[in-house]
């Protein structure tokens, strides 16, 4: 029973070449689709009205706000042109009080603009701002947000650990200028951004080759560069740069070809953000019978995020486990209190699990016992898990790659059209700390563009990408002349 379990999860995750070329090539007609005109993809293709990108030589004293989580940054660079690049770099994180996540915006806001002013205060008095100039601050928001010019945006709703009723709707850079105004702070929001596009510029500070950011953590998304004649919903004057960065917000792409399991159903189902119409079974049928019946088929919400990224991975695994404990003799007899918790099994402890590297599988005994109070399990057992793993998180790891060969088929430059450096930087938690969802990622898109088309591509690690590409791009947005 136990092997029938995982030979049919195998099944169901496999992710064939030929399929994960079909995915590419739907990310990048869904691409289009979003570019057309306002909902007409899944994948939203979100204007970012970032038309700039730094290109180093920006000069001045910037500032970057990253807020995204429970924690959220402040950044001072001091930027010395094409010779010098950044000159000085300071940051601090502050956690935010736990009732502040769920009081008033008026609260949250002007708890952030009081540490800024804090931050702000510690400044180098050799810094000046003459000739009336404000210091000016890039925002990193990352929570969805419909962005109206470079530096408005209303929220459209909380995700993570918020709950502030009063800020929905509502422009979030006016609730943090009048903030910061109360606070006495001279400072002007340049820019709001997220976290796909602060990526994007912060790599591209230094690399002129940089076409795309991607978040590979808890979530994920991508942003890349577009050319504004080849966005038709766009409407007004072309940007002089003749640029402009998209944010993809592309978790919530859906095609038929994606390898769904019925445990990625059931957790979609019970999810805070389920899908809508239809049935898994009828999903079956649309793979079936091909993609003609997808319009009017069931959508899963979020399911290219819940397939690949580190909030859900762990949960996946953990429901493939409860069933085999339930309808096999694998883990012998044990409480299963925690083995049905759902979020229990996290994605850090899976990563543990997967790079153990003990003759006997040790670590995974211990993760095994310590998280899911299962004891006592044999090798073969632990080998098993590790199986299953393997399966979900190689899944993740091939969707994520096709995703990125997607990105290069819509500009032309998986090797069908432009025979140039392409460079993509990677940030967040599952990019950098699980090491075989990384490498398993890398090989996959080698795979997917062929030897010599890989050759020109090239994937790096963002280094602070949020947080530096907030002030980065605040500075290539800059009111003031001398940048």
């Amino acid at each position: 029973m136990a092997e029938q379990v995982v030979e049919d999860l195998r099944e169901r995750c496999a992710t064939p070449a030929s399929l994960l070329h079909d995915v590419a090539a739907e990310m990048a007609d869904e691409m289009r689709a979003g570019l057309e005109k306002e909902g007409g993809s899944r994948v939203k293709m979100l204007l970012s009205y970032v038309d700039k990108l730094p290109t180093g030589r920006e000069e001045g004293l910037f500032y970057g706000l990253d807020l995204g989580g429970t924690n959220f940054r402040v950044l001072r660079v001091k930027l010395g042109g094409n010779d010098k690049r950044i000159v000085n770099r300071e940051s601090r994180e502050v956690a935010i009080p736990t009732h502040l996540m769920s009081g008033s915006s008026t609260e949250l806001f002007g708890f952030i603009a009081s540490e800024l002013a804090t931050f702000v205060a510690d400044e180098d008095k050799g810094n000046s701002f003459a000739n009336g100039n404000k210091r000016e601050l890039g925002f990193t928001f990352s929570f969805p947000v419909r962005q109206h010019s470079i530096s408005l945006g209303t929220l459209v709703k909380w995700t993570k650990a918020f709950c502030i009723e009063d800020a929905v709707g509502e422009d979030v850079v006016g609730k943090l200028q009048t903030a910061m105004e109360k606070q006495g702070l001279d400072i002007h929001v340049a820019a709001l951004i997220n976290d796909a596009v602060g990526t994007l510029a912060g790599a591209r500070y230094y690399d002129e080759d940089v076409i795309a950011g991607v978040i590979f953590g808890t979530g994920t998304n991508a942003a890349y560069v577009e050319k504004a004649n080849a966005i038709p919903k766009w409407e007004g004057e072309l940007p002089k740069s003749g640029d402009m960065v998209i944010n993809m917000e592309w978790g919530n792409y859906y095609s038929c070809h994606l390898p769904v399991s019925e445990y990625d159903q059931a957790l979609d189902k019970e999810s805070l953000n389920p899908g809508e119409q239809a049935s898994f079974f009828y999903i079956l049928s649309v793979h079936a019978v091909g993609s003609a019946l997808a319009e009017n088929s069931f959508w899963f919400f979020q399911i290219y995020e819940k397939l690949t990224s580190g909030m859900y991975l762990g949960e996946i695994v953990r429901r493939v486990l409860l069933k085999l404990s339930l309808q096999s003799a694998t883990f012998g007899e044990i409480d299963h209190t925690k083995l049905k918790t759902h979020f229990h099994l996290r994605t850090p402890h899976i990563s543990a699990m997967h790079h153990d590297e003990t003759p006997d599988l040790k670590i995974v005994a211990e993760k095994l016992e310590e998280t899911l109070e299962i004891a006592g399990t044999s090798l073969e057992t632990r080998k098993m898990v590790v199986e299953i793993i393997d399966i979900i998180a190689r899944r993740a790891a091939r969707l994520a790659a096709a995703g990125l060969a997607g990105i290069l088929k819509k500009l032309g430059r998986d090797g069908s059209i432009e025979k140039r450096r392409s460079v993509i930087t990677i940030d967040g938690g599952m990019f950098e700390h699980y090491v075989k969802f990384r490498k398993c990622l890398e090989t996959t898109l080698s795979e997917l563009l062929g030897e010599e088309s890989s050759k020109l591509v090239v994937i790096k690690h963002a280094d602070d990408g949020p947080g530096i590409g907030a002030a980065l791009i605040a500075a290539s947005h800059s009111q003031n002349r001398n940048v």
